[in-house]
């Protein structure tokens, strides 16, 4: 098959729309004008069961090489997920154990499925060649000098801030590097932290006489915080199977600086408003429909001006019933869980974030009287709750 004139049809979105940077840019526009199917490879070790925004980035770039006629090569980390990468920590990561991966992974594949066509991808899972050749890592561990390792950023910083940094962490890039030996990459994606990884990838492949790969680094998606990068542990994620409401909402809190950015990397479509609302209405609606369906992102659309623009109530609230008829308001908060604490109940009535069928509440110690005719409590904007006793 000739790819020189899908190459040429999509090569600006392929290596220019979304892209920090390609090395080597000119080898790897040089392959795309041949005729040989490339091998595009993503890893992902399952650290968390739930794949976000920001997972969606690499992932839409290889669904775009995927669509351009070459092959996505999807590797699972089952194995350095016990390892944990260091890139972009400023601390050793959290031990998972094998109940915690297989956990994980469960949900994978369907949810990678959202994005790219499994059917024609390759999966790997790195468990594969390390579980069955453990003296593997011997072999690889020979080939690099610890002073290029621990040479990185993230460990300098760690070293020159006196925190550790464990054997496993440093054997981190190699094993990825090797997934690359063993899955034959033409070419790698990553976000620009795994930068490191992605060139140790290159140097292995080198010290087994194979052909280096190219790297193509991406921007790391910011989360919901407008700080961090997307991450659950950070707890600014947007998750692509929460429920089509939840999903616009979050869209919705999006800094309007960052909604430059969500189109870019999270769409195909153009920004077309400079009004940072509209501009977000729209790109909710197409991130919700993406993953979701049209349907249901028109009314989560719908529902969001209704409940939140104009403070009407969700077509569907969730009902709850507590084992007493009478108590604080302080303390319903708290027994429903709409609140965390007494003091952060308290907080939210003084500020006037919470109301009762619609009327706002004032006094935290008001008794509030519970029967068989439910109340509707509404915190803040979007969260309401029916409560009977």
């Amino acid at each position: 098959m000739d790819f020189s004139s899908s190459a040429q049809g999509s090569g600006e979105t392929l290596l220019s729309r979304g892209i920090s940077e390609i090395i080597e840019k000119s080898a790897l526009e040089q392959a795309l004008q041949g005729k040989k199917k490339l091998r595009v490879k993503f890893g992902i070790d399952p650290t968390s069961p739930d794949l976000h925004l920001g997972h969606t980035v690499p992932l839409r770039k290889l669904k775009q090489f995927q669509d351009a006629g070459h092959k996505a090569v999807l590797v699972i980390g089952d194995f350095t997920a016990h390892v944990g990468d260091p890139s972009g920590r400023d601390k050793t990561r959290p031990i998972l154990t094998e109940k915690e991966i297989k956990a994980n992974l469960k949900t994978y594949l369907a949810q990678a499925g959202k994005i790219i066509n499994l059917k024609k991808a390759e999966i790997h899972y790195n468990s594969k060649w390390f579980s069955k050749k453990p003296g593997i890592i011997y072999d690889i561990a020979s080939r690099v000098t610890l002073q290029r390792v621990i040479e990185r950023d993230d460990f300098q910083k760690r070293i020159k801030g006196g925190q550790d940094i464990t054997t496993l962490e440093i054997l981190y890039p190699l094993l990825q590097g090797y997934d690359s030996v063993m899955v034959k990459a033409d070419v790698e994606l990553g976000g620009t932290d795994q930068k490191f990884n992605l060139l140790m990838g290159r140097r292995i492949q080198r010290s087994y006489e194979m052909p280096e790969q190219n790297i193509i680094t991406l921007p790391l998606l910011v989360g919901t915080d407008g700080v961090q990068k997307m991450s659950k542990s950070y707890g600014n994620y947007i998750g692509i199977t929460e429920k089509p409401e939840v999903m616009f909402g979050k869209i919705m809190s999006v800094p309007d600086e960052l909604v430059n950015q969500y189109y870019e990397l999270c769409t195909d479509a153009e920004r077309t408003t400079q009004d940072p609302r509209a501009a977000k209405l729209a790109l909710g609606k197409i991130i919700v429909g993406m993953y979701h369906g049209e349907k249901a992102a028109q009314k989560a659309h719908d529902e969001f001006i209704r409940v939140v623009s104009e403070g009407g109530m969700p077509s569907e609230v969730k009902s709850v019933k507590l084992k007493v008829k009478s108590l604080s308001l302080v303390d319903l908060l708290v027994e429903a869980q709409l609140a965390p604490s007494k003091s952060e109940a308290r907080r939210l009535i003084e500020q006037g974030g919470v109301k009762i069928n619609n009327e706002r509440q004032e006094d935290p110690n008001k008794i509030i009287q519970l029967s068989e005719t439910a109340i509707v409590v509404q915190v803040g904007k979007r969260n309401f709750l029916k409560i009977i006793a």
